[in-house]
Order: structure tokens, then C-alpha cells, then sequence
């Protein structure tokens, strides 16, 4: 959530930020000004009347130890006070509908960002290895998966419906594998901190993160009315930890690793990627999560990349590191790597991790503040990637290491987690 001062005080500069986004924000900026000066005209009345309230009351008092009649005083404060219980009720109302429209506001583009409408216009930061060739026709990873047994997709769709998926036998076993991992790699090489939460969250820490109100209906899966929900990524429990809350400096930075489950509606991604791996449902993820300071979130956004990165390297995965345009940035995000790698099967990159710097957007929404050298409270960086998703991961893993008999030769950091060098 953007800063109500930043909107009055600089209208024209957020106005300009928003506008590389795309689209016409400017009309959403004009409304939360105009709400913002009517709520404050409401509070500026009801300062006005409990100053009356306050004078009048102490006339009375006045009257009274002189002994002298005060009920005319006496009924002009029940009517200053009827009239203080209507302004109380319409300066709440104000701040909801201020609130509601801060909220649906997406955060600013970085400096640095490169300006763009759409991801043809993402540069490409860097690469990493070559995309493998073969003697013979690369197979993708349903044909490849169904042969070997790894994943049952028809099973999976009877049980849930499409966009669902079953992993089997040495398949389950690779997942697994996968998982563990990627959690003792970032635990033991790059100094997170492990934890493992709820995956249903309260509408507050949807909300904190910014998945909520804005993507309610194309993204979450709501339960109980809307007062719980599953978790589309392990960054909104794992970012809420310390929600309303004031942390050390010295604490910082903070982080974290978590596999989750990620549960997602993919509303209006009808006929995109919707066979085998690629788009699903429901699906597994290890995140990544850092609460910084303002001065190094964007350093700590690079470590957080690399760390990210590191994982295609030791398995030998070619891969792409773009920088998200302004046209292309997620909603809470201020500036973002996407990590893609290269799948032979599919003959195209794929998009295994997005690493976000969302700078105080997220946590002015949760009210999450660290007590500086100065003993000033002040709002914490947030920042989250995908360390990495395992869909994705596994399409490339198994495509890339298809042998000509149909079998897949295992990278060695995964051997001794799968006790075996070859899936045939």
C-alpha cells in the first residue's frame, strides 16, 4: 500500500510511476485524493465539535459552582455529542473507503525498472550454460512422465478435475528429492532459516501480502466465507510472521525458506499450458523470504536472485535471468528478476522463480516496523522469491536429462537423496 503523504504531497510523481505500469491509474489516484479530502474535512468538523463539547463543558462546570441554571449549556452538549457519535461513525466509514481504495493501488515502479508496456519488453540480465542438443528428438516431459511412471495425469483428473497432478513411484520420489534439496541448499549454503506454516492463512495476511482484495476471484480459494484461505505461496504466511510488529535493527536482515503447497484458482488462464506440469492447481514450492531495511533491500534482492540462480547451476540447468519491465510487474512489487529456465521438450524457457524487491508496500499493508540507531520506528523492506517452484523445476529437470532410450540420467547432487543415478 502506497503512502497516503507520498499521494498528497507528490500527486503528479505517483501519478507519472503508475502510469509505466500501463493502463489509466491516474483516475484511482484522483478518487483517493478526493476521498482523503473529504475524510479529512469530516475530522477536521469533528475536531471542531469535541472542542465545543470540551468549552461548553467546562462553562458548565462554571454555572454550577456558582449555583446558577446550566440546562441550556447542558442540552447543547447532548446535542454536540449526538452530532460527535454521527461524525465518529462517518470518519470510520471515510477510512474504510480510503483504505479500500489505497489497497487496490499497485506499488511503484523502481527507479531502475526498465520502462516497458508488456514482457516483450524485459531485458535479458544474463545466461547461464547452453540449451542441450540431442541425436535424436527431444521428448517432453508428459510423454517422457507417462512412460516412466512418474506421474499418473488421469488419475489426478478424476479425483480433482483438471489442472491437477498425481506424482507416482520413482516420481513421488524425485519430488521429494527435489525438496529436500533445495531446503538443505538454502539452509546450509545461504544462511536461511527454516519454518514450516500454516498453509491456510486469515484474510488479513492475504491482504498484508496484496494478493487481497485485488486478485480475490482469479487466484484464491477461499474457505468459511472468506475468513480463511489456502495459500497461493509460502510468501504470505511466511511474510506475516512478524506482521505488527516492531523488530530490532540489529535483527535484520531476516531469512527465511518454506515449502509450502500453493493453491491457485488460474482464473482466466483457460487454454494456457493447460497439459501436464506447466499450469496446475495446486503445486509444490520452496520460497524464499527477507525483511530488510530500506537501505539494503536492493542489495539483499540481488543475494536473493543468485541464491535462486544457484540452483540451476549445481544441476546443470541452462538457464535466463530477465528484469520485469514496469508494463509486466506484479501488483506489490516495486522491482523483479524472473529466473527462466530452458525446457529442450518444450522448446522454450520457462519461468521457475520471480525474485521481488516490494519494497514497504507489503508491510505498511501489515504494519511490520524495525526501531532504527535513532530509536524511530520505521517500516521494513520486504522481499520473496521462488527458490525454487517444483513444477517447472521437474519439466526441465527430467526434459533436459532425457537419454535416447527414454530414460533420465540423474544430475550428481541428486543422487544421494535418490539413491539411484538413472529414473528408467
Amino acid at each position: 500500500m502506497l503512502d497516503i503523504r507520498l499521494l498528497r504531497e507528490k500527486p503528479d510523481f505517483v501519478r507519472a510511476r503508475l502510469a509505466t505500469r500501463g493502463g489509466d491509474l491516474s483516475s484511482q489516484v484522483d478518487a483517493i485524493l478526493a476521498q482523503d479530502t473529504e475524510r479529512r474535512r469530516i475530522e477536521t468538523e469533528l475536531q471542531k465539535r469535541n472542542a465545543d463539547r470540551n468549552r461548553l463543558s467546562k462553562e458548565i462546570g462554571q454555572l454550577r459552582a456558582k449555583k446558577l441554571p446550566s440546562a441550556e449549556l447542558e442540552a447543547q452538549v447532548r446535542k454536540t455529542g449526538e452530532e460527535i457519535s454521527a461524525l465518529t461513525e462517518q470518519v470510520t466509514q471515510a477510512d474504510e473507503r480510503q483504505k479500500l481504495l489505497l489497497l487496490n493501488l499497485p506499488n511503484l515502479p523502481h527507479a531502475s525498472v526498465p520502462v516497458g508496456a508488456n514482457a516483450e519488453a524485459n531485458p535479458v540480465v544474463r545466461t547461464w550454460g547452453e540449451a542441450p542438443a540431442y541425436p535424436f528428438t527431444a521428448r517432453d516431459h508428459i510423454d517422457l512422465a507417462t512412460t516412466l511412471g512418474l506421474i499418473d495425469f488421469e488419475r489426478a483428473a478424476k479425483i480433482s478435475g483438471s489442472g491437477f497432478i498425481c506424482f507416482t513411484n520413482q516420481g513421488a520420489r524425485l519430488q521429494r528429492a527435489l525438496i529436500q534439496f533445495l531446503l538443505d541448499l538454502h539452509v546450509e549454503k545461504h544462511g536461511y532459516i527454516e519454518t514450516a506454516p500454516p498453509f491456510l492463512v486469515r484474510r488479513e495476511a492475504m491482504v498484508g501480502t496484496g494478493q487481497l482484495p485485488k486478485f480475490e476471484q482469479e487466484m484464491c480459494y477461499g474457505l468459511e466465507d472468506g475468513a480463511l484461505y489456502l495459500i497461493p505461496t509460502a510468501e504470505v504466511p511466511v511474510t506475516n510472521l512478524y506482521r505488527e510488529e516492531v523488530l530490532p535493527e540489529a535483527d535484520l536482515p531476516k531469512l527465511f525458506v518454506a515449502h509450502t503447497p500453493c493453491f491457485r484458482r488460474e482464473a482466466g488462464a483457460a487454454g494456457k499450458d493447460t497439459r501436464g506440469l506447466i499450469r496446475v492447481h495446486q503445486f509444490d514450492k520452496v520460497e524464499l523470504v527477507k525483511l530488510t531495511t530500506p537501505e539494503t533491500s536492493h542489495q539483499e534482492l540481488e543475494k536473493l536472485t543468485a541464491d535462486a540462480e544457484t540452483v540451476l547451476q549445481l544441476l546443470g540447468l541452462h538457464y535466463r535471468t530477465i528484469e520485469l519491465c514496469t508494463g509486466d510487474l506484479g501488483f506489490a512489487s516495486a522491482k523483479t528478476y524472473d529466473i527462466e529456465v530452458w525446457a529442450p521438450g518444450q522448446g522454450r524457457y520457462l519461468e521457475v522463480s520471480s525474485c521481488s524487491n516490494c519494497e514497504d508496500f507489503q508491510a505498511r499493508r501489515m504494519n511490520l516496523k524495525f526501531k532504527d540507531s535513532e530509536g524511530k520506528n520505521r517500516l521494513c523492506h520486504t522481499l520473496n522469491g521462488s527458490g525454487t517452484a517444483l513444477p517447472r523445476l521437474f519439466v526441465a529437470l527430467i526434459e533436459t536429462y532425457q537419454q535416447a532410450d527414454g530414460s533420465i540420467q540423474l544430475p550428481e547432487p541428486l543422487w544421494d537423496y535418490l539413491k539411484v543415478k538413472v529414473i528408467k
